[in-house]
């Protein structure tokens, strides 16, 4: 894929955001999903559109939990921060660039999820403006990108071999699980018996201890050749991380700690993670998930997209950043179907063999099915 971008003059065009629109949009998944704190049977999010004056739409989504228990932010909150905060702060202010967008609500601490659907509507809406597409206005280099499946907890050991073969079946090289005290070693010795090669690896979500129990359990985990363990311990527990990884031949991945570039910066500083998950809904957008990717690969750190269980919109970003040269591990962007029976965007996220190809078409890339937003929309506000 070519990352070449229009001339100069097109360049300096400025972009001005006329209107704004928040929709909180209520989906249902096709199949329940449990982390180690929470289960859920669908999701709400709210999907953020921004129009500049020339008729020219960005649609960026606040892929926030509902509940408390992943980040600090719930769909309420986001609401809140977007309605009051960052919509008004972006209305009628030009910009000739979407990384400029964040300096607008530079005072706004935290809120990286609320923060995220707005900055990748301004990247989209940009990208629409400029007649290119996302993954090249972000200086992605793939034309396709390698998916994995995130599996949850099941109610046995039985179902979630299950799951994991239809999801093998499918073509995806990559599974990860999730896991927590009591749901750990014996769910990965059986998944791994039945599939000795399986690109592997187990997420529990900050959910450990340093306890006896806890890290008996997790060093165990070292003799299943896993890709990876990520998060073990609690977000701003960077240094029981960094005590744990000594006694690892098993890479430790960050995820929940890691917010900001600050974050990353320190975690880099005491070696306490060899793999680091981006997500752009953590870390506040494309902008700073960008930034993130840069000094990951400046660093020797792998990288690879996390995700949210994002609509489509949500999805499209992740591809579209996945498509950038450091990410060399699979990472979440698998197909809409696999959470949705039916997605937001034509066509919706598909994938063969595991292999997403990364959109051409400018803007997006995809298009938004507004019709089906509206039939799901349980909210909503204009500016």
């Amino acid at each position: 894929m070519s990352t070449e971008l229009p001339g100069r003059d097109e360049l300096s065009k400025y972009v001005k955001v006329t209107a704004a629109r928040l929709h909180r949009v209520r989906m249902p998944l096709v199949h329940a999903f449990r982390t180690s704190s929470h289960r859920k049977t669908q999701l709400d999010h709210i999907l953020v559109e921004l129009e500049d004056a020339s008729g020219a739409i960005g649609w960026g989504e606040i892929a926030s939990p509902s509940d408390p228990y992943y980040a600090p932010e719930t769909v309420e909150t986001c609401w809140h921060i977007a309605e009051h905060h960052l919509l008004p702060a972006v209305l009628g202010k030009p910009w000739e660039r979407p990384e400029q967008v964040a300096q607008l609500w530079a005072k706004v601490r935290g809120n990286q999820f609320a923060k995220a659907g707005v900055d990748v509507a301004a990247w989209v809406l940009w990208a629409a403006v400029h007649e290119v597409p996302l993954a090249q206005a972000l200086g992605g280099t793939r034309g396709e990108v390698i998916a994995g499946v995130s599996l949850g907890i099941e109610p046995t050991i039985g179902d979630l071999l299950t799951e994991v073969r239809r999801q093998v079946a499918a073509g995806y090289p990559r599974i990860k699980l999730k896991i927590a005290p009591g749901w750990d070693v014996e769910p990965v010795r059986a998944v791994r018996a039945d599939f000795p090669d399986l690109d592997l690896h187990v997420d529990a979500n900050g959910i450990y201890t340093e306890s006896i129990e806890h890290l008996t359990a997790l060093r165990a985990l070292d003799e299943f050749e896993l890709t990876m363990i990520e998060q073990p311990f609690a977000p701003r527990n960077l240094l029981a991380h960094a005590r744990l990884q000594p006694h690892l031949v098993t890479p430790i991945c960050l995820d929940e700690s890691v917010e900001t570039l600050d974050d990353l910066e320190t975690a880099l500083s005491i070696e306490a993670l060899r793999v680091l998950n981006i997500k752009v809904s953590r870390m506040g957008g494309l902008t700073a998930a960008r930034a993130a990717h840069d000094r990951a690969q400046q660093a020797g750190i792998p990288v690879w997209c996390g995700g949210m269980h994002e609509f489509g919109i949500g999805r499209a970003a992740n591809v579209a950043l996945s498509s950038l040269p450091g990410f060399t591990l699979p990472s979440d962007v698998s197909a809409s179907e696999k959470y949705y029976a039916r997605d937001l965007i034509n066509p919706p996220v598909s994938a063969e063999h595991g292999v997403v190809q990364v959109p051409k078409a400018s803007g997006l890339g995809h298009t938004v099915d507004t019709e089906l937003i509206a039939a799901n929309t349980v909210a909503t506000l204009s500016f």
